[in-house]
């Protein structure tokens, strides 16, 4: 399949990278998935089950590591479904299942070896700042991804955002002004807020912004009253209307603030996009194994900022 390519376009459209980048990100997946292929090897043959060599066997549907690299791109990039990939790449269904759920941890590692993934967790304020170096001026956002409807009743309540009026699931994220995402949280039910999702990740007690300038959101009320910081920016909200104030509006200075930062707090929406370039994120999420939603999320991710560098 990976022969056929005919050009960077459609690369790009089958699988979300350039030829360019597709050709940077094969060395290091490679070696990954053969790193990961003699750990099992080993553990079979500790375990005394292993009966044949490595590479012994008969050859599968993807033979070099190009198709593997392919096949896993190409199904973030376009989400086809178990049936369809099958007949894209000459598997039955169950054995494109079988590859995806084995090769997207690999590349998931290979963008951790190539400094491409954002972080996940913090255990101090330390390490957030050691984490994020240089950078002084982050974006905060919270993005909700369609989710199929759960069967269970209580997971279908859960899973329900009122906000979108339709079943999702969400993570924070925090992007710099280079729209480069350098923190996803982990994966949240679509009832959870987002404030209450950001005070979960980053608990208010720390003075976790203290020395950045951050820019949120409506979502995010409270936040400069909650957490430690001279810079942290949130748009004026409109006023209640009430009998004291029948017609409420914001002055004109304060709309041009709000149209300042919205010039700036834009580019978290564009680093957002550019995750959902990968229609795993975008179409609603199908797949039933466990954090396999969370580890979808946190590839785009990756991607992204892999296109990008």
């Amino acid at each position: 399949m990976y022969e056929k390519i005919r050009d960077d376009r459609q690369m790009r459209a089958l699988t979300g990278v350039s030829l360019r980048k597709f050709a940077e990100l094969l060395p290091t997946f490679s070696k990954t998935y053969q790193q990961q292929q003699h750990k099992a090897y080993e553990a079979g043959l500790a375990q005394g089950t292993r009966k044949r060599k490595p590479g012994g066997g008969q050859k599968g549907k993807l033979p070099q590591m190009e198709d593997k690299l392919y096949f896993i791109l190409s199904y973030y990039k376009t989400y086809p479904t178990f049936d369809e990939l099958g007949v894209r790449f000459d598997l039955s269904r169950s054995k494109a299942n079988e590859w995806v759920h084995r090769l997207s941890p690999v590349l998931q590692q290979t963008l951790q070896v190539l400094g491409h993934l954002p972080q996940r967790e913090f255990e101090s304020v330390a390490a957030f700042r050691q984490a994020l170096g240089e950078i002084g001026e982050l974006l905060l956002d919270v993005t909700e991804r369609p989710h199929q409807r759960p069967g269970d009743e209580q997971e279908q309540q859960e899973l329900y955002s009122g906000k979108k009026k339709r079943h999702t699931v969400q993570n924070l994220i925090i992007s710099t002004f280079d729209k480069v995402i350098v923190f996803v949280s982990q994966t949240y039910e679509g009832r959870k807020h987002d404030y209450a999702i950001l005070k979960e990740a980053f608990p208010p007690e720390f003075p976790w912004f203290e020395y950045f300038i951050l820019l949120a959101d409506l979502g995010f009320q409270g936040i400069q009253t909650d957490y430690v910081g001279d810079s942290i920016f949130i748009p004026f909200k409109k006023p209640r209307k009430c009998k004291a104030n029948p017609d409420p509006k914001l002055t004109q200075a304060q709309k041009a603030v709000n149209k300042a930062l919205a010039q700036v707090r834009v580019r978290v929406e564009h680093a957002i996009a550019g995750c959902k370039r990968f229609n795993i994120l975008s179409h609603p999420f199908r797949n039933h194994k466990h954090g396999f939603d969370d580890q979808a999320m946190i590839v785009s991710a990756g991607l992204w900022n892999f296109c990008i560098s």
